[in-house]
């Protein structure tokens, strides 16, 4: 093969992918059929029957993510104030787990509320299938004693779907024309120029692909967060500002604070300070006694004299 021609093959090529990420391609427009080679390359379609048919066996595509159906991405938040957060927490995992999703992520932390109060809250993420959303957003708030907040988000992403579907369609096909044309290249020169175009086709392909997957996963699996608040001061005594039922648990955590204050005190005096006390009141002890001994011998010595 001439290199004018190669060369005139790759300009072609270079402008018609650079077109097929920007287009769509028509559901009804046919194409020629592309050899397969080693069975990376697949036939084009020709039909829309046909085209759905081959894109279903390619394994991108299933029914809940047809081309002609919306495809949406829909996430949620909530904000719950629990009794306790570590059983919500999880609670909401085994949740997950029954409706056929996972745990992306949990944490339960120590938290400083007003007086003083310091008790554990609790943050996860869960994934289930998108069509359980609602049913499991019902499920997580009936065992919550008050709703902060709710979010639910929904993002529609078909048009950005079938771009890549109709790129990814395009770059399999110039994939297989490149395939053909190196072995019939015979000039060193040509292979490698058709390797590099190649390998740089497969890589399109590759993150084409992976990019679907996302969107196929991100449509089927829906996710939530749930950030869960300790119920500290469930339903508080209010007079005007002042809350007397806060006012009496702070001073009830004060008078806890001051006993073990004591407590420790008491084991420190016991243990660490009597001791020492003990060991430097000795000699004193000793040299007092020694001290009044004298004073008595001498006392005693003019009387006897006497």
């Amino acid at each position: 093969m001439k290199k004018r021609t190669i060369l005139a093959f790759f300009c072609i090529l270079t402008l018609a992918l650079g077109a097929c990420g920007a287009s769509r391609v028509s559901s009804q427009e046919s194409m020629a059929p592309v050899a397969d080679f080693g069975g990376m390359a697949e036939s084009a379609p020709m039909a829309p029957d046909m085209e759905r048919a081959a894109f279903e066996e390619s394994g991108l595509m299933n029914d809940s993510s047809a081309v002609e159906e919306r495809l949406v991405i829909r996430n949620a938040s909530l904000s719950l104030v629990v009794t306790d957060p570590a059983v919500s927490l999880d609670a909401i995992a085994d949740l997950a787990e029954r409706l056929g999703g996972y745990v992306v992520s949990s944490n339960v932390y120590q938290q400083t509320f007003a007086e003083g109060i310091v008790a554990d809250s609790g943050y996860i993420t869960i994934r289930i299938p998108s069509e359980q959303l609602d049913d499991a957003l019902e499920e997580i708030k009936s065992n919550a004693t008050e709703v902060r907040s709710q979010s639910v988000s929904g993002e529609d992403v078909t048009d950005e779907y079938t771009d890549l579907n109709s790129r990814l369609r395009n770059l399999e096909a110039a994939e297989a024309e490149l395939l053909e044309i190196m072995e019939t290249a015979q000039d060193a020169d040509d292979v490698l120029a058709i390797f590099e175009h190649l390998r740089q086709i497969r890589q399109e392909i590759e993150v084409t692909r992976g990019r679907i997957q996302y969107y196929e996963q991100s449509a089927r699996l829906s996710s939530i967060s749930v950030d869960l608040i300790p119920d500290v001061a469930a339903q508080p005594l209010t007079i005007g500002r002042w809350q007397p039922e806060g006012t009496a648990k702070a001073a009830i955590q004060a008078l806890i604070g001051a006993l073990k204050f004591l407590g420790n005190a008491t084991i420190w005096m016991i243990i660490f300070i009597a001791p020492i006390l003990l060991l430097l009141a000795l000699p004193i002890v000793l040299i007092v006694r020694g001290i009044r001994k004298r004073r008595a011998k001498r006392k005693s010595g003019p009387q006897e004299e006497a």
